[in-house]
């Protein structure tokens, strides 16, 4: 590790520090600001109700779901209702998601500072806070700390209070790198693990901690686990869920990587 990095890390951290009851107070009022109206959520079905119940209920939620169920729309309206709800200390959103590009579709290294560098990663987060509030009251929430992305590969050494943390994409995070996340959590703090382990993007998938962390937390005081159905209606497009299911009837027939003719055999491409 470089010095830069290592200054780096340490300015981040510093910047994460536990603040004074004043401090949240002022930066509640400044919250009020800028979220001038609260952010409702009705769930679309089952599972999103389960969801809804158990980030209202517990300090710490996990939750599993294909593609276009709404896990993280949900998480990011709630958080941000609670945001800005009195009588809670909650005076940020951490944004945590592992920086794994798809496979074979790397961009390379990334000039820049650190946000240049994360911010990519973070566009899947700010389309859907996008759909509550405008563009202009995100980029007020980022510049003022309020909103906070915050890379995993500096979690190590913090202990974050008075926060939402919402980490997406879990199923591209390893078992000792989840153990990592999950014991961040500092005082009035919601941690929401979301993820969907159809979509595994590392290189060898059973390093993958998701199914590991539902087997693992099931029952257990505080944390919820949440699996949601792939039979409940999909809420981005109806064809998702077609598409999810013609891609797992050819990989079932073909084997995991999905080459093959349709009788087991890998394809010969032709130039």
């Amino acid at each position: 590790m470089g010095r830069d990095r290592v200054k780096e890390e340490k300015d981040f951290i510093e910047l994460t520090s536990v603040n004074s009851t004043q401090r949240v107070n002022e930066v509640k009022a400044l919250i009020k600001k800028f979220i001038t109206r609260d952010t409702k959520i009705i769930a679309a079905n089952e599972s999103q109700k389960k969801l809804i119940q158990s980030i209202k209920n517990n300090e710490i939620t996990i939750c599993a779901g294909p593609a276009g169920t709404g896990k993280t729309y949900v998480a990011l309206a709630l958080a941000l209702s609670l945001l800005r709800k009195e009588g809670n200390r909650f005076k940020t959103i951490y944004l945590i998601k592992s920086i794994k590009t798809l496979k074979d579709e790397e961009v390379g290294f990334l000039k820049g500072e650190l946000k240049d560098k994360i911010d990519p990663a973070m566009w899947s987060f700010y389309i859907n806070i996008e759909k509550m509030i405008l563009e202009t009251t995100l980029t007020e929430l980022i510049n003022n700390n309020i909103i906070r992305p915050f890379p995993l590969s500096y979690i190590r050494g913090s202990s974050l209070d008075d926060c939402i943390i919402i980490a997406d994409e879990m199923q591209n995070v390893t078992f000792d790198n989840s153990r990592t996340l999950l014991t961040r959590i500092g005082s009035n703090c919601k941690l929401l693990v979301l993820g969907d382990i159809n979509q595994i993007d590392l290189k060898n998938k059973n390093e993958s901690s998701l199914v590991q962390m539902l087997e693992m937390f099931e029952d257990t005081d505080k944390i919820g686990v949440v699996k949601m159905s792939e039979e409940d209606t999909n809420v981005r497009n109806p064809l998702i869920s077609v598409i999810e299911s013609k891609y797992k009837e050819y990989i079932a027939k073909n084997g995991n990587n999905g080459n093959g003719n349709g009788n087991g055999k890998k394809q010969q491409l032709n130039d």
